[in-house]
């Protein structure tokens, strides 16, 4: 089964140095329907102004992931990491037992566009931990690339880049699809499928027709088929 969320539909807040879209509850907005899909329950699509960003604050048992699209974000935590993300990376906290951290643009021109992802673990009381990882997707296009993993035997063969490993029976994709290419993803059953369209357009299994900034929510079924006539940067989560 597949249920499409349109862009349009997400929860829209604009602070001024912070514009956000929420796809499931987060901070003000409380839908009881739509508090998780699986161990997802956050997926933000953040842009944060020059030399603005969240100051300390803190997380404790739960997965959190960052893609950078766009720009540069700083990370500063409690563990004493102190680093900068760009596009083509994406970081993994572990929030476990307590962590705090700060989040900020340090350009001072250009603002930072990311996507931010938040995973109940799959055990509490963990070691708070930090990681960071690369990818490539111009050199590895039309294919699925793990960029962060939380199960066994799961890797970015053949350009020797290591996915992000997580505390989650999951696996986040990205993938660069040209024009006129199809992708097909298939899994064990019982578990689904949380696709995003980052940039492009693609339709999934013939007809559902998802453009820029639209998800869909698969479950009940083991394989799935995305096209696109224009191209698209996608994002797929196969998850328990």
């Amino acid at each position: 089964m597949i249920k499409v969320h349109g862009a349009l539909a997400r929860i829209t807040r604009n602070f001024g140095w912070l514009y956000t879209s929420h796809s499931f509850s987060f901070g003000g907005y409380f839908d009881p329907g739509n508090t998780e899909f699986g161990p997802l329950r956050v997926f933000n699509d953040d842009r944060v102004q020059p030399l603005k960003g969240f100051d300390f604050h803190k997380h404790e048992e739960m997965e959190i992931v960052t893609v950078v699209l766009r720009g540069e974000l700083q990370h500063e935590d409690t563990l004493g990491n102190k680093t900068v993300t760009r596009a083509g990376e994406v970081q993994r906290m572990t929030a476990g037992t307590g962590i705090e951290h700060s989040e900020t643009n340090p350009s001072a021109s250009e603002e930072v566009e990311l996507l931010q992802l938040w995973f109940t673990p799959n055990e509490e009381g963990l070691t708070p931990s930090y990681e960071q990882a690369a990818y490539d997707l111009d050199s590895r296009k039309n294919e699925w690339v793990p960029v962060v993993t939380g199960r066994p035997g799961e890797s970015a063969a053949g350009d020797g880049v290591k996915p992000a490993r997580i505390h989650q029976g999951l696996t986040l994709y990205l993938a660069e699809l040209e024009p006129g290419q199809a992708l097909t993803f298939s899994q064990k059953p019982g578990r689904r499928m949380y696709v995003f369209v980052i940039e492009g357009s693609a339709t999934a299994d013939g007809a559902y027709k998802l453009s820029r900034r639209d998800a869909a929510r698969i479950t009940e079924q083991e394989q799935l088929d995305l096209h696109t006539e224009t191209g698209a940067r996608l994002m797929l989560i196969d998850l328990p």
